[in-house]
């Protein structure tokens, strides 16, 4: 249902041999919505490339999953890159670069892909527990 077993094609496989265990960047091509390889959280160098017609469609697609760590918008035209990253249901949104990742922001995922942020301030709410007290205090008079 998934990769080269789900008839995807591996458009781009790295040649490079470097020995030990080492999973090399793939990219694969022609990615149905229903396969493994696009509705399945996949950690390591593996990238799918599936054709879309309209910004709606695509947001709809990429919205149609149970999962939402991390999203890429590459696009010329600032205004759909805005539009489609408000859209996108996914904690983190980079615009024509990927995986570039700053201490001061925060990261996680939403839905099934993780809870709280990592990073940032909103990352300290994870170790903290907010409590609020309120006391009369006698009037001292001076």
């Amino acid at each position: 249902r998934g990769g080269v077993e789900g008839g995807v094609r591996e458009a781009v496989v790295s040649t490079q041999s470097t020995g030990g265990f080492y999973m090399e960047p793939t990219v694969f091509a022609d990615v149905k919505d229903d396969m493994d390889i696009s509705t399945q959280e996949i950690f390591g160098p593996v990238m799918q490339i599936s054709s879309f017609k309209t910004a709606e469609e695509v947001i709809e697609r990429a919205n149609n999953t149970n999962y939402g760590l991390a999203a890429g918008v590459f696009t010329k035209n600032v205004d759909k890159m805005y539009q489609v990253s408000s859209a996108l249901k996914a904690g983190h949104v980079w615009g024509n670069t990927y995986n570039v990742l700053v201490t001061q922001s925060p990261f996680g995922g939403y839905k099934e892909s993780g809870f709280g942020r990592d990073l940032g301030e909103y990352a300290l709410s994870s170790y903290t527990e907010v409590k609020c007290v309120t006391m009369a205090v006698p009037q001292k008079n001076s």
